[in-house]
């Protein structure tokens, strides 16, 4: 037997029949794009070109997870072809369909379940969370805020990708990369949440979002979650990003004892994620909220905090190194 350290009983044990069994999965299933050392901590995987059972609306889950997404409103014509690095495929586009009225036509993907989605229990009293994928803007960012009669008003922030909480209606976060507007400049955030329902913590990449994550062209995101050390980190093609916590406060609770919800010190909430956000909130279609006119590839979440160089290393196995991909254009310039 092989033991592996989990986020919510101290140890978990699994069988090398199931491990290998994980593996085969993954390769088969066209895992060439991951780090073999970090495989089996990679839960969930999106690549937008493996439909499931013949439907084009959903997506398969090429993680360990098995989590189908929906593919929302826009179904099969949401799967383009726009390869995010050399040799990707299909890529998922995202968008806000009819700014001028209040509807749930946006284009967005995810999955919903009330009381907890179970496929997503890797993340239940979890110590650590990374997210990472690529992301390219190709509209209005942020989009017009929908849900208000003047025609001049915009969200305040731009959903990327994110788990979310374990009592979420569909919007509040475990953990998050998004844009939000941050005084008045828009930010590239982690948000974090540790205990459900509780408070969140945010951590803002300097500068405003466009220099981060150029409109027209492909770039990687990464965030990580240490919920037992307290900290976030946030990552653009592979490198740390300069940022900043907008709060010195103890959100996390962490320096306390065990807290309602049944979270341990150090540990998330002991719920499954009520599932999975991306390009905008309610992924269970009743509320538009926060849409991003963008497309994404290759995302990936993590049941533990990965370390810089974990990061570094499964960007570098899209096919560059960090020698050679500079500057703030991705995917080598290309758009």
């Amino acid at each position: 037997m092989l033991t592996v350290t989990d986020g919510r009983a101290g140890v978990k044990v699994f069988s090398c029949t199931t491990i290998l069994a994980a593996l085969a999965w993954a390769a088969a299933a066209g895992a060439d794009v991951v780090v073999p050392s970090l495989a089996g901590d990679l839960v969930v995987h999106y690549g937008f070109d493996h439909m499931l059972g013949g439907d084009d609306g959903r997506e398969r889950d090429l993680g360990h997870s098995g989590t189908e997404l929906a593919l929302v409103n826009g179904g099969a014509l949401m799967r383009v072809d726009d390869p995010a690095y050399p040799g990707a495929g299909r890529a998922l586009e995202t968008r806000q369909v009819d700014p001028g009225r209040a509807g749930n036509d946006d284009w967005k993907a995810g999955v919903y379940r009330e009381g907890g989605v179970s496929t997503l229990s890797a993340f239940n009293g979890v110590a650590g969370i990374t997210l990472m994928g690529w992301v390219k803007p190709t509209g209005r960012n942020p989009g017009a805020e929908s849900n208000t009669p003047e025609p001049d008003d915009s969200f305040g922030a731009v959903g990327l990708f994110g788990l979310l909480s374990g009592t979420s209606d569909g919007h509040l976060v475990r953990a998050l990369i998004e844009v939000i507007d941050m005084g008045g400049t828009f930010q590239v955030v982690a948000l974090g949440r540790r205990v459900d329902d509780g408070e969140s913590l945010l951590l803002a990449a300097d500068g405003d979002w466009e220099a981060i994550v150029p409109p027209g062209a492909w770039t990687h995101l990464a965030a990580t979650f240490d919920y037992e050390a307290g900290t976030m980190a946030l990552y653009r093609n592979g490198e740390p990003l300069p940022a900043d916590y907008t709060s010195t406060a103890d959100h996390w609770r962490v320096a306390g004892g065990r807290v309602a919800g049944g979270a341990e010190p150090g540990r998330t909430s002991a719920t499954d994620p009520a599932g999975i956000k991306i390009g905008g909130s309610y992924p269970q279609n009743t509320v538009e909220r926060n849409p991003f006119n963008g497309r994404f590839d290759d995302l990936m979440f993590f049941d533990r905090a990965l370390s810089a160089d974990e990061v570094r290393a499964q960007f570098e196995k899209f096919g560059f190194r960090l020698t050679d991909f500079r500057g703030l254009t991705s995917a080598r310039g290309r758009g």
